[in-house]
């Protein structure tokens, strides 16, 4: 599996605005009532350096790690997908195990700075562009990962594809200055991040767009990419 840590991308740590942001209206669909209550309100976070998949987690990574491939549309480099956040955890003990390295989901926080581009954001409505090409989405199955345009890190698909399961629970944004994040203790419901090729509204896959899934629910679509903490 050192193909996984060779595609790990270095995103410099920083501080930035985490939420929907004005500019986000401009997206197609826009819907203001969501973001309202899910995105906002707009709030600065400091983030530490850290490094992320290049790529969403791969169908043929996955069945190295599990044995099997739950995806509904097979391709080995396709991104897994169907996979629920235990599931996940599931895969990265059992990764961690096999490499010796300690992966894990990013949090909201690292997830949202790392699609926005880090410190060389660029203030992109999707991850990598204004424009929806830079997303594989209202379409019907997932696409090989890295074959959309990266955005300003170097990072594939983090619009689009599938939706990416972070590690938080999912609750109400807080207004107040925070450093590295983690989210609530405790919830019922996971944070997913991104949109997916099937959705309809190009609004989701902007980067302020979050929602929620059952930990336990291995939903059409969902996916993952990975983080290492630095060193």
């Amino acid at each position: 599996m050192q193909r996984l840590v060779d595609n790990m991308v270095k995103v410099e740590g920083g501080t930035f605005l985490m939420g929907a942001q004005s500019t986000d209206s401009s997206a197609p669909n826009y819907d203001a009532e969501a973001e309202d209550e899910d995105s906002s309100p707009v709030h600065q976070v400091t983030i530490s350096d850290f490094s992320i998949g290049k790529y969403e987690v791969t169908q043929e990574e996955w069945e190295v790690v599990m044995g099997n491939n739950p995806s509904e549309f097979k391709g080995a480099k396709n991104p897994v997908e169907r996979v629920s956040w235990n599931d996940v955890q599931e895969f990265i003990k059992r990764l961690n195990k096999m490499t010796g390295i300690q992966f894990r989901l990013p949090t909201e926080a690292e997830w949202e700075y790392a699609a926005r581009g880090g410190n060389k954001s660029q203030g992109y409505i999707y991850s990598g562009g204004n424009i929806f090409d830079v997303a594989w989405a209202e379409t019907n199955s997932t696409h090989t990962v890295g074959t959309k345009r990266p955005n300003e890190l170097g990072i594939y698909d983090m619009s689009g594809n599938v939706s990416e399961w972070c590690s938080d629970w999912f609750g109400k944004y807080k207004s107040s200055t925070q450093t590295n994040p983690v989210g609530p203790s405790s919830g019922t419901k996971r944070v997913m991040r991104g949109g997916d090729y099937q959705e309809w509204a190009s609004f989701y896959c902007t980067v302020s767009y979050r929602y929620s899934e059952d930990p336990n629910k291995s939903s059409r679509g969902s996916g993952f990419r990975l983080v290492l903490s630095a060193e």
